[in-house]
């Protein structure tokens, strides 16, 4: 198993939840935490503590986000006009990586930053390979066409463990997306509870 996979499956097991929705994950078969003290019973969780598993739960949801990077998003969502914890979802899902995985283009998050990184992602006609790049709305997203063949390509649109959102406006025939509109939490699929409010209250202690 890869590092990547183990790290994935890892995270699932440390929250005891199959946060991607993934029917492999280990969360499926047994509940506990990974390591040797993982069958002890879970104690209660302080008010600090249920805002840390909000914030890794939500951190490591999209993936290889450093501390340094997630903190500076949250930063960035205060300062903008309207309810944080909403804008903290919106900024995380205008990520080129996460259209990208919510697109089907790709099988899952950690998928989606690699494809991206490997140059496979066109936006609005140009080459993007930073998967934190900000997406507008009305921006087009597009696969190349020499990376259309790819067989992680093909597993991501033919999959049929998830549906694309509707903020997003996906043509497997053409392999392109359109980013219609910055989405609040109730539009985002995510298959386990997230509370950006607790991820807020973390960072403003």
């Amino acid at each position: 198993m890869g590092k990547r996979l183990n790290a994935k499956y890892k995270i699932d097991r440390r929250m005891g939840e199959n946060i991607w929705g993934r029917p492999k994950s280990p969360v499926n078969k047994r509940d506990y935490g990974p390591g040797q003290h993982g069958q002890r019973r879970r104690s209660k969780l302080s008010d600090f503590g249920l805002q840390l598993r909000a914030k890794q739960k939500l951190k490591g949801y999209y993936g290889n986000i450093s501390e340094k990077q997630f903190k500076a998003i949250y930063k960035e969502a205060e300062r903008i006009k309207g309810d944080t914890s909403e804008n903290l979802i919106g900024l995380l899902e205008r990520r080129l990586d996460a259209i990208v995985y919510r697109a089907k283009f790709v099988p899952t998050v950690f998928a989606a930053r690699q494809f991206v990184n490997h140059g496979h992602v066109k936006v609005n006609g140009t080459r993007v390979n930073i998967p934190s790049y900000r997406c507008k709305e009305g921006d087009v997203i597009e696969v190349k066409e020499k990376s259309r063949d790819l067989a992680l390509v093909i597993e991501g649109s033919q999959s049929p463990e998830r549906e694309v959102p509707e903020y997003i406006d996906a043509d497997h025939s053409k392999m392109n997306a359109k980013f219609v509109r910055t989405p609040v939490l109730s539009d985002v699929p995510y298959p386990v509870h997230m509370e950006p409010n607790l991820v807020i209250e973390f960072y403003s202690r």
